[in-house]
């Protein structure tokens, strides 16, 4: 296989339409992506600040979750194939499993890691629990809350990619049918569209990030980050 044979098979009208067509397949791809980074969200992030934020638990809570980062998430995706059969729950299970432990981990220190001073401050001009949570320890602790969903988010569209071996969607099928009918540009094909997608996940949520940090707190850190650029470039 060349180069060539890669071009040709990526600029192939007949390779951008149809049910086999890389849109189709692309759709595929983000919808159980998507699915599963939200229902992990959904369980990770309140379970990870409310332990951040009171402090117990975390450990148990880290540990636990991370059972989910030594089970293969191949050998999940097939025992939920068994169980379930065919059909996106399967895929959107092993996925989620492996997006929460990340998220858990990250919004666990994040809320953690927030001054205790500034949680003191706080209370003593009166806000409450949950105030306190919103307004002053939430906005402290995006970034790194973010920086678990970032990591959450790319690995699921990479590894979404197995789904086709239990028969489902996504760029996985250019890999699989490719490999199985020894057309080498296809399979490479698909995999180049996986890191593709995974990168503009990456860059994605990098913006989104960048969005959701006060500008308060992004002008405060920025002296920081320029100091050490500074020190490492004496």
């Amino acid at each position: 296989m060349s180069i060539g044979d890669l071009w040709r098979w990526l600029v192939d009208p007949a390779n951008w339409q149809g049910s086999d067509g890389i849109p189709t397949r692309l759709g595929e791809q983000v919808h159980v992506s998507v699915e599963s980074v939200v229902i992990g969200a959904a369980i990770a992030l309140p379970v990870g600040i409310v332990l951040g934020h009171y402090g117990r638990f975390g450990n148990l809570a880290i540990n636990v979750s991370n059972v989910g980062r030594a089970v293969p998430s191949f050998g999940i995706i097939v025992m939920a194939f068994l169980a379930f059969g065919l059909g996106d729950g399967p895929i959107v299970l092993a996925l989620t499993a492996l997006a929460i432990p990340p998220m858990v981990t990250n919004s666990y220190v994040a809320l953690r890691e927030v001054d205790p001073d500034i949680k003191e401050a706080a209370r003593g001009m009166g806000y409450r629990e949950l105030a306190q949570v919103l307004r002053v320890e939430l906005p402290l602790a995006v970034p790194l809350i973010m920086a678990g969903v970032r990591t959450s988010a790319v690995q699921v569209v990479a590894t979404a990619t197995l789904a086709a071996v239990v028969a489902g969607g996504g760029f996985g099928r250019y890999i699989v049918d490719g490999l199985a009918r020894s057309d080498f540009p296809r399979l490479v094909a698909g995999a180049l569209l996986v890191a593709a997608l995974a990168l503009a996940t990456e860059l994605l949520l990098a913006g989104l990030q960048r969005l959701l940090v006060p500008r308060g707190i992004r002008l405060l850190s920025a002296p920081i980050s320029h100091r050490v650029t500074t020190a490492k470039v004496a």
